[in-house]
């Protein structure tokens, strides 16, 4: 094979899979098992679209709860239109703790459910790196039951919703599983239909800068409000790995949070590398409850992993500490924001 065939058939080769086991321990599942699948990928071999990306996931954890899930996040030619998305099927066993900021350990029950989520953005670009387009949604739980006989959560039952809404985004990222520099901005504003119809905003900015093509600092900040009354699915959870790592996702919930965090990253040894990240959160019922009490702190460590040099995939071990008795580690492939 000829030095210039083999160049020819790389250009080609537009297509990426990554398949590896997955494994690690969070706080809503313990320990976990199971095989995740990374497809990164250009629909348009220019230089102008940047990388899209997918996933499909299977998980099965020490608390015998059983997760697929499948997600994706593409720009078409010219990044002349983006769409991401997500599917997600589950049985869970789950704990719930009541609905505000400072619900007792003792408040805890747990309950099983089938969970059936689909959400879609399409948005088209309307200037550079600005995107706006709308969502749909769709949440189902289903097969609701709980220890014993005793259960003082009346919202915990079973229902469905329907979401559709608009969305603006401003997105300068160099890379959406690792960014390095760049902007994200995301105002979404989504009407649910439901058992009651409520209206939900968010507003989720972060800002990525790089010293000395190694030294990276992140921030961001998260905010939702819902106006109405959300089934308890549907509220707002303090904690997880994508919001605020350190607490069991769903430990606090309430129809409003506000949260910042920020995260630095750098290179150890080939390709090896370190995080360290913190934060502060509120959640509460209503815009004008906002103050400083019952604030939710949080800080952690990380460990980084080059899977793919080329187009700078990491592999994410993280260990976070909320307040309290709340802690988790957490392993997923791109960063948690």
């Amino acid at each position: 094979m000829t030095e210039s065939y083999a160049q020819s058939l790389k250009k080609e080769r537009k297509l990426k899979i990554l398949p590896v086991p997955a494994f690690g321990y969070s706080p809503e599942t313990r320990f976990y098992l199971g095989a995740v699948t990374l497809f990164s990928f250009k629909l348009h071999n220019d230089s102008t679209t940047r990388i899209s990306n997918a996933k499909l996931e299977f998980n099965y954890t020490w608390r015998k709860q059983v997760i697929l899930e499948g997600a994706w996040s593409c720009f078409t030619k010219g990044e002349k239109w983006f769409t991401k998305g997500l599917l997600h099927y589950s049985k869970y066993p789950d704990f719930y703790f009541g609905i505000g900021s400072e619900t007792p350990e003792s408040n805890k029950l747990v309950f099983t459910s089938n969970r059936f989520v689909f959400e879609t953005f399409v948005l088209k670009k309307i200037a550079k790196k600005l995107f706006s387009g709308f969502n749909v949604r769709h949440i189902d739980y289903s097969k609701i039951s709980w220890n014993g006989n005793d259960n003082n959560y009346k919202e915990l039952t079973a229902s469905s919703l329907w979401g559709i809404g608009f969305n603006l985004l401003k997105d300068s990222r160099n890379n959406l599983l690792t960014p390095t520099s760049g902007v994200f901005v995301n105002f979404n504003s989504t009407f649910n239909f439901s058992q009651s119809d409520y209206f939900e905003l968010s507003l989720d900015m972060r800002y990525y800068k790089t010293w000395k093509s190694k030294f990276t600092l992140v921030s961001r900040f998260f905010n939702e409000l819902n106006f109405g009354k959300p089934p308890f699915y549907d509220l707002m959870f303090l904690g997880g790995d994508k919001y605020v790592r350190g607490y069991y996702y769903g430990r606090y919930r309430d129809k409003c949070m506000s949260s910042f965090q920020s995260e630095f990253r750098f290179p150890v040894i080939r390709r090896f590398g370190l995080a360290f990240f913190g934060g502060v959160s509120k959640i509460y019922p209503q815009l004008n409850s906002v103050s400083l009490s019952a604030l939710k702190t949080n800080y952690g460590v990380g460990l980084r992993f080059l899977v793919d040099k080329k187009d700078k995939t990491n592999l994410r071990f993280d260990y976070a500490v909320g307040q309290g008795q709340n802690s988790g580690f957490y392993v997923s492939f791109g960063e948690s924001f």
